[in-house]
């Protein structure tokens, strides 16, 4: 695992980040956490980590962590995963080995058998399902968990989305950029832990509003 890099987007998760990371040193790759400058909490927790490397945001935003991390990639392989330990790292080892064909590797936590969640609930269930409908109807992307970005690909297929969103609307324009520039993706179950402390950084209603919004553009472009 050494051509991989985890980008993982940090945002106050002084509760969380340390302990995940201690899960991480069973795998032997590189690990960027991208996170905001005013975060002094969780960077005063981890700035001793020597097996890190620290990225400070120049702008805030969980879309700007991904693409400012995506920038500052090396290695031939990068994966983006969570700060709060919810996105399990036992699947890296599998999306490797299916990503030497493949651009991409997407995760499904409702993709059957082994896919799950202890961290949705009723409106973000309802609210993926519809957008992921809207997402295979009017944009062809075939996948079943359009907002959940555990991801694994190529370094250069990344770069060459050109990703611009700076919130969580990245998290449709990943995909339907993917689909549009032909990139070759598959997609594999992969069951959600609960987060290990601290709160959702998601606002079910302004994030949702805006994700809409953002497939209405891609829409029509």
């Amino acid at each position: 695992m050494k051509n991989l890099t985890l980008i993982i987007p940090t945002k106050k998760e002084v509760e969380s980040l340390p302990i995940f990371l201690k899960e991480l040193k069973n795998y032997k790759c590189q690990k960027m956490i991208v996170m905001q400058k005013e975060d002094i909490a969780t960077f005063d927790e981890i700035k001793k980590i020597k097996s890190i490397k620290i990225v400070k945001q120049k702008r805030n935003g969980y879309g700007n962590a991904l693409i400012e991390g995506i920038k500052a990639t090396k290695t031939k392989y990068c994966c983006i995963i969570n700060a709060d330990g919810s996105m399990n790292p036992k699947y890296l080892k599998k999306m490797l080995a299916l990503c030497e064909k493949k651009d991409l590797i997407f995760t499904s936590r409702y993709q059957k058998p082994g896919g799950g969640s202890e961290d949705d609930d009723i409106t973000t269930s309802i609210g993926n399902f519809l957008f992921t409908l809207f997402g295979n109807v009017f944009f062809k992307l075939n996948i079943s968990d359009i907002l959940f970005t555990y991801i694994l690909g190529k370094t250069k297929s990344f770069k060459k989305m050109k990703l611009s969103r700076h919130d969580f609307r990245i998290c449709v324009e990943l995909p339907i950029k993917a689909k549009r520039l032909k990139l070759e993706y598959a997609c594999i179950p992969s069951y959600e832990r609960a987060r290990i402390g601290g709160k959702k950084k998601v606002n079910p209603i302004k994030d949702g509003f805006l994700i809409l919004t953002e497939m209405i553009r891609l829409f029509f472009k």
